[in-house]
């Protein structure tokens, strides 16, 4: 199952999870300090918050998850085809967890992002053996 990714950036995480778990009428699928994640089932949603006071109220980046890595490299490989620019980043350490994606950026500078979560890990920010390739400017 794919499903849409919205994050954004909170002033009080505490007060934004409350919120939007009865927004959503669920708990948080992951929750670590400054950070949320919500998987909800209808409509199909992963929701995550970034507290980041200073970015309150604004949108952070936009996703898509799909399930396999396979199915990130086939995008990147459609993006391409259509002539978009994309940046990719495999075993990438970033948002608790170890994913393989493909960022596309839109024409008014929205970052989207295309990804598969293959592992949890305890590391909000971004890990990657050459951190001179990273484009995830999220974490």
């Amino acid at each position: 199952m794919s499903r849409i990714q919205l994050a954004i950036n909170v002033s009080k995480i505490d007060d934004s999870v409350a919120f939007y778990s009865q927004l959503f009428g669920v708990e948080p699928a992951k929750r670590r300090p400054g950070y949320a994640n919500f998987a909800v089932t209808e409509p199909p949603l992963k929701l995550v918050l970034i507290e980041n006071a200073a970015q309150a109220g604004t949108l952070n980046h936009l996703g898509v998850e799909v399930e396999t890595s396979a199915e990130v490299a086939a995008a990147e490989h459609r993006l391409q085809e259509v002539a978009l620019k994309t940046e990719t980043e495999n075993q990438v350490s970033c948002c608790y967890a170890v994913q393989d994606k493909v960022w596309v950026t839109d024409p008014d500078n929205a970052p989207w992002e295309i990804y598969t979560v293959l592992d949890d890990t305890d590391t909000f920010g971004r890990t990657q053996p050459d951190a001179s390739t990273s484009v995830c400017a999220t974490c």
